[in-house]
């Protein structure tokens, strides 16, 4: 143990010893080169008094590398700082030896030691030029030997981007050793730069990525190294990229660089995600704030996707108390820990189910919240399909037993987290949303002490059970990917655009408002699928293949954001619009749905049909429920079967 001991400090320090040696022995030839050049390379100077001086030189120069420390440096890693170090350190050991000279000729502590200013001037500049350029040979030598016994392959690369970040990316690849990377070319925009030779690399114009210009360089990698960039103008780039044989990679933003520091492993292969980003929110803080201060807030749900996300925004606000209510007790302990990690202490985990009336009135009597944010449902569309009862249990009655306490206990805020499938439903799980959606509203006419706010959006990436997450999964099995319908587009929001959207729209709604938030432009899922082939390095289909499994039950080609006889009205953030709805029958709605929670309690057979008499546009697709439509056309009142693009007359909605 000893031994292994001493063996790893003497590999530790014992290589920067050796460097101060050979530094200190470099700048003693250059002492003497230094004479002779002076001298026109002649030994026409007293040698006698070289020898004397010859000792003092290397003391001096050895207390300033001491004191300055450019020893330290590993030299297979030389950069800018060593240079500026070495510089340094022969500045002060210029200094000292010209105080020498001087104190010496004043009170002869040496005898027979002069040193002509000239010869010290010469030996700087001489000492300063070996010492870099012995750094950088041996640099070379080392990275040649490690190209010769083959530890990495060669890689050619590009890099995006000319500016500060380029070039400190490049930087980063080239002072590490085991990244054994070529800088081929800058590639960047601006005209003034085109042409130009950065660190020895020529900057090229976008146009010359080309798959013949690619193919002809050998080039391997492209990496993106611009921070402004806008993430449409990075999605054109990357998608007139995948197509050739090329990795597509991607520098962090640099608030995520390691102390300030780009490292060779923060740079990864673009994902699907950074091409589906979208541009940041600019929130009202002042208004978010203002709602938040000193307020008790309630999320439940708060360890799924969305609640968790509501959360960690809330968590920035200066609020009296946050209670957190999930039943998932490892997702919500796995929060906790986080939450704690970061600093945040005020908040109350529970471990609970929104359908338990009882205990949520409890809570809600011990808690006293000013505010809910309600976003508890389950969320998959086939699994509901198949578990009617479970849907119309938690996103109705349990939605209903929330929105009830809540009224009962007079919080001044409700906000109903929805979803762009309550639309025109084609399924259970849309329909039980949008069921959630007209109780929520009928306690709004009923109620005048609590704001209820209704916001609906689409998909969000990476939330649990996503498509994203799935092709990644598939891709990493080796595929094939399976997609339902090869026409098939959804809407993309990000997870906290989507909860920083829901706060505003908390703090902007007086109550009766459904918020639509602006989801920018569908995205075609196959066409998703093939880029994030691609982007792996992969071929389709060559790789891996795309299958077509066929639409799942209660599945729809498209989602909208505005049911039939809905308009919009502008707010005052661009992204967030007010849902002009038809008016509604909220007596007789309200009767049926506390009908229909009723009747599921006792495992009714007619739970799906009663909700496609509460909402009438609810048309069941490639559904077992699809046979009720046909019934229900022959039954009410001799009408005509209903068309998914029109308003059911049955309840005259």
């Amino acid at each position: 143990m000893i031994q292994s001991y001493l063996t790893n400090k003497v590999e530790r320090y014992a290589s920067k010893w050796l460097v101060l040696i050979i530094d200190v022995v470099i700048v003693l030839i250059s002492f003497v080169l230094s004479y002779l050049i002076r001298f026109n390379l002649t030994f026409n100077f007293d040698v006698e008094k070289l020898f004397v001086q010859i000792p003092w030189i290397a003391l001096m120069f050895l207390c300033s590398f001491l004191v300055i420390g450019s020893y330290k440096g590993v030299v297979r890693h030389t950069g800018v700082q060593d240079v500026y170090n070495l510089f340094n350190a022969i500045c002060l050991a210029s200094i000292l030896i010209i105080f020498l000279v001087i104190v010496n000729k004043e009170y002869q502590i040496v005898e027979n030691f002069t040193i002509p200013l000239s010869i010290i001037i010469i030996n700087s500049l001489i000492s300063f030029i070996t010492l870099i350029t012995s750094r950088f040979l041996f640099k070379t030598l080392f990275l040649n030997i490690f190209n010769q016994h083959g530890i990495n392959a060669s890689k050619n690369v590009l890099i995006y981007g000319a500016g500060e970040s380029g070039i400190l990316t490049y930087g980063t690849l080239t002072n590490h050793s085991k990244s054994n990377v070529k800088i081929l070319g800058f590639v960047d925009n601006d005209k003034k730069k085109i042409g130009k030779v950065i660190n020895g690399v020529t900057v090229y114009a976008p146009e010359v990525l080309t798959k013949d210009f690619i193919v002809r360089k050998g080039i391997s990698e492209i990496i993106f190294c611009i921070q402004s960039i806008s993430h449409k103008r990075l999605q054109n780039l990357v998608e007139g990229l995948v197509d050739f044989p090329v990795l597509v990679k991607i520098v962090p933003p640099v608030e995520d660089w390691i102390n300030g520091e780009l490292k060779v492993s923060q740079i990864k292969n673009i994902q699907i995600e950074d091409l589906l980003n979208r541009a940041p929110i600019d929130l009202n803080n002042s208004n978010i704030e203002r709602e938040l201060r000193d307020k008790t807030v309630l999320v439940t749900g708060g360890a799924g996707s969305i609640g968790s996300e509501l959360v960690r925004q809330i968590c920035n606000f200066k609020y009296k108390s946050l209670i957190i209510i999930d039943q998932a007790e490892s997702a919500l302990y796995d929060l906790q820990q986080e939450l704690k990690q970061k600093g945040f202490h005020n908040f109350v985990p529970i471990v609970g189910d929104v359908r338990d009336k009882k205990r949520m009135d409890m809570l809600f009597e011990e808690y006293k919240p000013n505010m809910v944010f309600h976003a508890a449902a389950y969320k998959h569309v086939p699994l509901m399909e198949q578990n009617a009862y479970e849907a119309i249990k938690i996103n109705i009655a349990g939605t209903k037993n929330i929105v009830d306490i809540s009224t009962e206990h007079k919080v001044d805020k409700f906000v109903l987290v929805s979803t762009d499938k309550a639309v025109n439903p084609t399924n259970i799980m849309g329909a039980s949303k949008r069921i959630a959606e007209i109780y929520v509203s009928c306690l709004q006419q009923q109620n005048d002490d609590t704001s209820y706010i209704i916001t609906r959006f689409g998909n969000v990436l990476g939330s649990n059970g996503s498509v994203i997450p799935l092709f990644r999964k598939q891709i990493e099995k080796g595929g094939p990917l399976t997609l339902t319908h090869k026409d098939i587009t959804r809407y993309f929001m990000t997870i906290p655009e989507a909860s920083q959207l829901v706060l505003e729209a908390g703090s902007m709604g007086v109550g009766g408002e459904i918020f639509i938030f602006d989801m920018g432009e569908s995205v075609k899922i196959f066409d998703l699928a093939k880029n994030m082939i691609k982007l792996s390095g992969l071929k389709y289909p060559e790789d891996i293949d795309i299958i077509i499994t066929g639409l799942r039950p209660g599945e729809k080609l498209y989602e909208e954001l505005l049911a039939n006889g809905e308009n919009t009205l502008p707010t005052y953030h661009k992204k967030i619009k007010i849902s002009k709805t038809r008016e509604l029958e909220y007596e007789k709605l309200k009767s049926l749905i506390d009908e229909l929670c009723i009747a599921n309690t006792f495992f009714g057979e007619n739970t799906v049909k009663l909700m496609k008499h509460i909402v009438p546009e609810y048309i069941s697709n490639n559904s077992e429920f699809c046979e009720l439509d046909r019934k229900e056309s022959v039954t009410f009142e001799g009408n005509q079967k209903i068309q998914s693009d029109q308003p059911h007359s049955a309840l005259n909605l």
